[in-house]
């Protein structure tokens, strides 16, 4: 830290807060420690009558607070992340688009291991929207070793991307829904509307909704009916219990899927199935999908929409965070619920 005079300051760094006092208006600061001093700056420095300034000077193999959050965050961020304007020593990064955020966790235990930097973002597989601030990293310190600063760019460039929003790609949808109360029309069909919502706002197509009995041969016919019209995702919901009536596990069994689970330890929705016909992913949904806000369906297919394949071993996982508290107002996503 040195003293110069204001007008030789230009290109330097401001070693200390600088207060700009209005009578009676406003009392704040007008530069703040770390800033890099410009030269529209000067005049501003004279009016508040700063006639020296303490200014930091960067050693060599240093770098500034804000360079260094800079060329971290640079380092970490992967496809649907803008970067702010660094400040002092701090840059967030912002989702652009509805997606999937990914995060390599070790990676960002590696960063945080370094002295001097600190680096958060929020659960990796959670549904982001645009604008969303997911991730933030600060420089402790005015200064920054540029040592360090490499280490994070090399652990960046080895686990590449470390932060990054997978967009969901919009999937062609059919749904159809079992049980004969519906299909007879003794009980209005409610799971309908709340699928086409849930669909519709992640960007997917509703072909159609196709009501069949509790009988196997007819929900298989309606199954393969999607895929000859070119579905690309398949729903069936109701029938998904142990009942003997419930017949929805056998009849996606019997149409062809090549089944992932049966059962997920998720609470909403432990009675889900996800298999394959082809390449083509077929869920079996509980009815829980249509009373909860947050369910197996937010884990489990936003991760298919986002091209992810999901495999069993993803599903057992979901057991970790996969119990929801049931709040009396629902905040999901903001809340501990698949994280």
């Amino acid at each position: 830290m040195k003293t110069i005079p204001v007008e030789e300051a230009i290109g330097m760094v401001l070693g200390h807060d600088v207060t700009r006092i209005a009578p009676g208006e406003s009392k704040g600061p007008a530069f703040r420690k770390g800033h890099v001093i410009r030269e529209e700056d000067i005049p501003v420095f004279l009016d508040i009558g700063k006639r020296h300034l303490y200014v930091l000077e960067l050693d060599e193999g240093t770098v500034h607070e804000n360079e260094a959050a800079l060329r971290i965050t640079q380092g970490a961020a992967g496809r649907g992340i803008t970067l702010t304007e660094p400040k002092e020593g701090r840059v967030n990064l912002i989702a652009d688009y509805q997606g999937l955020l990914k995060v390599n966790p070790a990676a960002l235990s590696r960063i945080n291991s370094i002295e001097a930097i600190a680096f958060a973002s929020l659960k990796t597989d959670g549904i982001v929207f645009p604008g969303q601030a997911v991730a933030g990293a600060r420089i402790i310190p005015l200064v920054c070793e540029e040592e360090k600063v490499r280490q994070v760019e090399r652990i960046c460039r080895n686990h590449a991307p470390v932060i990054q929003v997978k967009p969901f790609i919009p999937k062609k949808v059919g749904i159809v829904t079992t049980g004969s109360e519906v299909y007879s029309g003794r009980i209005q069909d409610k799971f309908g509307p709340v699928l086409r919502d849930k669909f519709g706002s992640l960007g997917c197509p509703v072909m159609g909704q196709t009501l069949v009995s509790d009988d196997i041969e007819m929900t298989v016919g309606a199954i393969r009916d999607y895929l000859h019209q070119g579905a690309e995702l398949i729903a069936v919901t109701g029938g998904m219990s142990v009942d003997p009536d419930d017949q929805t596990p056998a009849a996606i069994r019997a149409a062809g899927g090549q089944v992932v689970t049966y059962g997920a330890p998720v609470f909403p929705g432990a009675m889900f199935m996800l298999a394959f016909i082809g390449d083509v992913p077929v869920v079996g949904l509980p009815g829980c999908v249509m009373y909860f806000r947050a369910s197996i369906f937010e884990l489990a297919v936003h991760r298919i929409l986002a091209g992810e394949t999901v495999t069993k071993a993803d599903i057992v996982e979901m057991g970790h965070g996969g119990y929801c508290s049931g709040c009396a107002e629902c905040r999901y996503p903001v809340c501990g619920f698949g994280k």
